[in-house]
Parts: structure tokens; C-alpha cells; sequence
């Protein structure tokens, strides 16, 4: 029996480790979609399946309690796929392999998917249980939430019912979530004249790992590092002093994950390699010192390996790693109203060249739609000024706080009734369907919470046990107490 099976409460944990045992990747949630129908059927509940692919589960109230304002209870079906590099893991085929440690819930070498499969399992628990007092509910399971909140986008209005939404995607306990930042995805394209190999060069593999990555809106503030920043930087240099040439480059996979590895092929003229190899120690040296507090395992590799039949061409590389040396990377502003808060960021998540075009997305953050344009405008600029088609998609609205919110009155006396404090109020750097969900629904009043989740859309990833059980109580508290229609 695996090892999460024995945890409380059981019921969660027991819909928890079936999640992860069933493939879902954000545009891949074909099983488990099917997973929470079969669920919904067994349990004799009414489930419907929407355009898009989202899965709406609604289940009477209880008996005394059909008088009380309905509930949504939302979370997202799918979740980030990331592995360290030597994990072998087929995310569309092979289960996770989770495992308590100490404290914690971790996954071996890949992703948890507690962002957002706790959510999910604590919504069905809600659903299969006979015992819970609760009034109207209905659980809304939305698809692709972490590649483009696609699920949430194509929600139509009047099909759910609820007044109140209950979203469960935070990741920190004892919080309760009022606001959250809007967002953006900067797509730029730079074409390249296929070249052939340079005479006289050696040809390397540069490699930069072993960062920790994570989540671009909640571990922006901590100062990680880039892979692509760093690895541009080495090269930018190289390419100055030493005339490095670029073959191809690959580098992050996910626009909202901070970048982990970064790989480049490259040439260097033969008589300058120990040159080069000697600048790549040094270099590390320096990176290495500069994010000691927070990249303690960084590594930077230089390996001799085969030319490519193509090259960029050196037009193309000077304007390519200048438009990246340039372009802005981390926090922009941290918001005045809440200190502590980003207001502003950009994650600079993935660079790529394939079929004679390298391509350079970025995710933009922002709770005040003004910075989100200058931002926008920023990088615009600076790809515009190296020759680059750039197009900006997939917009999404932030949430506007409402510290007035009724349900959040209810949740804050519930809490501090059950554990003896008052829980913090917060806004988010992160987007949550929230801001979405409520341009369709404007009525719901919304709070979003959930347990203490460190170290999401990384390998890292990991969820605090105790806070599990406190978040599942406190649910379970707040629909007893959900007020009156």
C-alpha cells in the first residue's frame, strides 16, 4: 500500500494518489476527465461535460441546509510537467511515484501535481461523502489552467448556479486569497539563414543546470536563476571576445515556470578552445557566487560533440543574444498598496531555434494593467530593435480584491473559531482562474485557498501533510457555515 494511503484525512488522500496515478499534463486531460465522469456517475451525481472539456459535478444539500447559498468548489484537472534530467518519465504515459518525506509529500524526480490535484481530490472527497453538512455544492473541474487557463476562458455563463466560488489553488495555509495579478504571453520569432559549419572551429555542448526553477509568479521575489538569462550571458561574452558561433539553442519548456536548463551548440575557433574552456570555469565561478544563497547546485558543463550540418548565421546571433542579454528578466516593481507583493514581473521561460527560427517566450505579470502595457511595450521594443516578429496572447484578467467580501468574513471567524487566529489576507503574483471565472460569473463572491505548497511546476515540488489536514477541516467548517440565500 503506498505510503500516502495512511495519511488523514483518508478520504482526500485516497482520491489524491489516484490523480496521480493517471497522466494529465495541461492539454492532456482526456483520462482524467474521464476518471472524474466515472466518479460522478458511480456517486449518482449529475455531471456534465462542457464545450471546452470542463467537468461540472453537482450534489444536493444536505438535509436542513438546502436554504443556504450554493458553493462552487474549483479546481483544475491538469498539472506541469517537469523532470530533473536524469528521471526517466514519460509524463503522457507513466504514473507519478509519490512518497512521504518527514513532513512532506514528494514525487521521485518529477512534478507532484499538488498544484492542483489536492484541490481536485479534496472537491471529490466533498462529493462522495454522506456524512459532511453542506448546502447546494458544485464542483467545477476546469482543463488546461496552467498553459493558457483554456478551461476557465471557455466557461459559459448561467450553467453554474452557485453564488459563492471556492477556489483551491493557493499554497499557503492559514491565508485566504482576495486578488490575484493579470497576465500575458510575449511571443517573439527571429528567422535565421541557415549557414554551414564555420572552417577552423571545434564544436561544444554548453549546458547550464541544476537550478531550482519553480513557479514564475510565486518564487519570481526570490531571485532564482534563469537558465536562459545565464547561459545567454556566457555566450554574449564568448561571442565578443572569443568569436564564439551559435549552432542551436533550447532552453526552459513551460511560460510559467522559471527555467531550470538551457543547452546551446557552439563553436569556437581551434586555437582559441582552452581559451574558452577556461572563460566557462571562471564564468561559473562568478554565477556560482553571485546566487550562492539561492542556486547552490548550479552547474555550468562544457563538452566537446558534432558539428550540425546547420548554423545561425552571424547577423542573426548578434541581434538574437543582444535581444536577450537585453530584455527584462524578474521582478519589475513590488506593488506599494501590499508590501511584500510583486506588482510587476517577467519570466524570460523559453528560447528555442528549430526550422530556421528561434523563438523567445516570456510571461508578463501584473496587478495594475498600466505596468502590464509598459512592460509589454518594453519588450516589444527590444525585439523590435533585433529584426523580431512579436506578438502578445493569451491574456487574462487579474482579480480585483474585495475586502468586504462576505464569504470572507465567514471563512476569517471560521477559522479563527477552529484554530485560535485570524488568517492573512492576501493578494496574489500568480494567475488564478479567479479573475477569469468571475467576468462570466460577476455575482460570486470568491476566496481562494488551499495547504502549504512549496516549490510548484518544479521537481522540487512538495506539500506539507499537517496543512492538508488543517485545509480540509477548515473546508469542511466553512460549508457547515455558509450563510443563508
Amino acid at each position: 500500500m503506498n505510503q500516502l494511503l495512511t495519511l488523514e484525512p483518508k478520504s482526500l488522500w485516497k482520491y489524491f494518489y489516484e490523480l496521480t496515478q493517471i497522466p494529465r499534463p495541461s492539454k492532456h486531460e482526456e483520462n482524467v476527465r474521464q476518471y472524474v465522469v466515472e466518479f460522478g456517475k458511480q456517486h449518482g451525481l449529475s455531471t456534465v461535460v462542457d464545450e471546452i472539456g470542463n467537468v461540472i459535478i453537482s450534489k444536493p444539500a444536505t438535509p436542513g441546509m438546502e436554504t443556504r447559498q450554493g458553493v462552487v468548489l474549483q479546481a483544475h484537472l491538469d498539472m506541469v510537467p517537469q523532470k530533473n534530467e536524469d528521471t526517466a518519465h514519460d509524463f503522457l504515459n507513466d504514473p507519478l511515484k509519490p512518497f512521504v518525506d518527514g513532513d512532506w509529500v514528494k514525487a521521485e524526480g518529477t512534478t507532484l501535481g499538488a498544484d492542483n490535484g489536492i484541490g481536485v481530490a479534496a472537491a471529490l472527497a466533498i462529493l462522495a461523502s454522506k456524512e459532511i453538512k453542506h448546502g447546494p455544492v458544485e464542483a467545477l473541474f476546469t482543463i488546461d489552467e496552467e498553459t493558457g487557463m483554456t478551461g476557465a476562458f471557455e466557461l459559459k455563463p448561467g450553467v453554474l448556479k452557485g453564488d459563492i466560488l471556492l477556489n483551491m489553488d493557493s499554497e499557503d495555509e492559514g491565508e485566504l486569497y482576495i486578488g490575484c495579478a493579470g497576465g500575458t504571453n510575449a511571443n517573439a520569432k527571429i528567422r535565421f539563414q541557415g549557414t554551414s559549419a564555420p572552417a577552423g572551429h571545434d564544436t561544444f555542448r554548453l549546458t547550464v543546470k541544476g537550478l531550482k526553477g519553480g513557479h514564475s509568479g510565486l518564487d519570481i521575489p526570490l531571485g532564482r536563476g534563469n537558465s536562459n538569462k545565464i547561459l545567454n550571458r556566457l555566450m554574449w561574452v564568448a561571442a565578443k571576445e572569443i568569436g564564439l558561433r551559435l549552432a542551436s539553442i533550447s532552453g526552459g519548456s513551460l511560460r510559467n515556470a522559471i527555467p531550470r536548463e538551457s543547452f546551446a551548440i557552439v563553436g569556437i575557433p581551434s586555437a582559441k578552445k582552452e581559451t574558452f574552456i577556461s572563460y566557462v570555469k571562471a564564468f561559473t565561478e562568478i554565477v556560482k557566487k553571485e546566487l550562492s544563497a539561492v542556486e547552490p547546485d548550479l552547474v555550468i558543463l562544457v563538452e566537446p560533440t558534432d558539428a550540425p550540418a546547420v548554423w545561425i548565421d552571424e547577423t542573426t546571433q548578434h541581434k538574437l543574444l543582444n535581444a536577450i542579454y537585453a530584455c527584462p528578466n524578474g521582478v519589475i516593481r513590488m506593488s506599494n498598496e501590499m508590501p511584500g507583493l510583486v506588482e510587476t514581473s517577467t519570466n524570460l521561460a523559453i528560447v528555442k531555434s528549430e526550422n530556421g527560427e528561434i523563438g523567445v517566450q516570456c510571461l508578463l505579470r501584473s496587478s495594475v494593467d498600466s505596468a502590464k502595457l509598459d512592460l509589454e511595450q518594453m519588450i516589444r521594443s527590444v525585439f523590435e530593435l533585433a529584426g523580431a516578429e512579436i506578438f502578445f496572447d493569451g491574456q487574462y484578467q487579474g482579480w480585483k480584491p474585495n475586502p468586504e467580501s462576505a464569504i470572507l468574513k465567514t471563512m476569517q471567524k471560521v477559522y479563527q473559531e477552529k484554530f485560535g487566529k485570524i488568517p492573512e489576507i492576501r493578494a496574489i503574483h500568480a494567475g488564478l482562474e479567479c479573475g477569469i471565472l468571475g467576468g462570466a460569473y460577476p455575482n460570486w463572491d470568491m476566496i481562494s485557498f488551499g495547504p502549504t505548497i512549496r516549490f510548484p511546476h518544479s521537481p522540487d515540488e512538495k506539500v506539507n501533510i499537517k496543512t492538508v489536514e488543517k485545509f480540509w477541516d477548515f473546508l469542511v467548517e466553512t460549508l457547515k457555515n455558509i450563510p443563508e440565500k
